[in-house]
């Protein structure tokens, strides 16, 4: 097939065969799909025009993704990005010509994302032409993955279904279960979290080593349904480096600090459940993580040796790893009230 663009080549994932019950869908940008399901939805619904700016704050993929996107549609793209994008990402979005605010260095990501969003505002109150995307709360960039459902069901049709794939802004992993469910599909999700996050209730920890970008939240995301959740697993740096390590050594995968996460607690369900398929969302490549963590592979441990702190309770949270059973229930998180 010859794409019209470049988007619809690398929006799709390859679908990789991880062992029984365990698949890998690994993207090399998976937020493509969510920021070109939102421009053409608000493209459609005369929210936006071509030729106008859109602006959001971003730790790395969904900048470059929204940056494609506008490239497509004739649109200007304006990325308030993370202390975490780095240099390759950088320099990608200037020659695609988006315009970028970098925050200053941080090891502190909820300074890093309030600074962001502030930075935000003060654009679009300044410039009222400017759209702020608001990718994590603008449901719009559900729409995007009922593609990517469509592609899931075609491809794994029978028996149970379990997704493990990282949080994040809530509309990947929602945004795949939502449309799987209205097909009256068995489809369980269960959620990764790096410890810190806001997002299911573990910011009295801080792991000082937490790089993984996009995979938790130092402020709350209305995109993240709760309700959607069956399983939550919490995974400290080291053990996500575990699962990405695994991946390249088991089968010559390379992917993010985020799929490696997702790719421990699928083997784990896996172990639970033989009965279910587990699809691992891997949402970008490893490129970005090279020094900082794959440089450091020799440390990790062999994922087979290692296994979660069951939980019942957000009380009983414990580094490095803990695994809960979430049924599917709200929660509140702090600062929300």
């Amino acid at each position: 097939m010859i794409h019209e663009h470049i988007t619809d080549a690398v929006k799709a994932p390859d679908l990789v065969r991880l062992g029984p019950g365990v698949v890998l869908a690994r993207f090399e940008t998976l937020k493509v799909y969510a920021a070109l399901g939102a421009v053409r939805t608000l493209l459609e619904r005369g929210v936006i025009r071509r030729g106008q700016t859109l602006v959001d704050s971003s730790s790395g993929i969904y900048a470059l993704a929204l940056a494609m996107a506008c490239h497509r549609y004739g649109l200007r793209c304006h990325i308030v990005a993370s202390t975490t994008v780095d240099l390759t990402t950088r320099v990608q979005l200037e020659i695609l010509g988006a315009t970028i605010d970098q925050m200053p260095p941080s090891d502190d990501l909820r300074l890093d994302q309030n600074r962001r969003v502030a930075r935000v505002r003060e654009l679009v109150a300044a410039r009222p032409e400017a759209h702020w995307m608001r990718q994590y709360h603008d449901a719009v960039h559900y729409a995007g993955y009922r593609e990517f459902a469509d592609l899931v069901a075609a491809a794994l049709p029978d028996g149970p279904l379990t997704v493990v794939a990282p949080v994040g802004t809530g509309s990947s992993s929602g945004g795949l279960v939502v449309p799987l469910r209205q097909r009256g599909l068995d489809a369980r999700l269960v959620g990764v979290q790096p410890f810190g996050s806001v997002t299911f209730g573990s910011e009295r920890f801080r792991d000082p080593e937490a790089i993984i970008a996009g995979i938790g939240s130092a402020i709350p995301f209305e995109n993240v349904r709760h309700r959607l959740y069956d399983g939550l697993h919490w995974v400290d740096f080291r053990h996500a480096l575990a699962g990405a390590v695994g991946l390249v050594r088991s089968h010559a995968v390379f992917a993010g600090l985020s799929t490696g996460a997702a790719h421990l607690a699928a083997l784990w369900e896996a172990g639970r459940r033989p009965e279910r398929t587990h699809l691992v969302i891997g949402a970008d490549t490893g490129h970005r993580y090279a020094e900082r963590a794959f440089a450091r592979h020799r440390e990790a441990p062999d994922p087979r040796s290692l296994k979660p702190h069951q939980i019942t309770e957000l009380a009983d949270l414990t580094p490095p790893w803990s695994a809960m059973e979430w049924g599917r229930r709200p929660y509140e998180p702090a600062g929300t009230a």
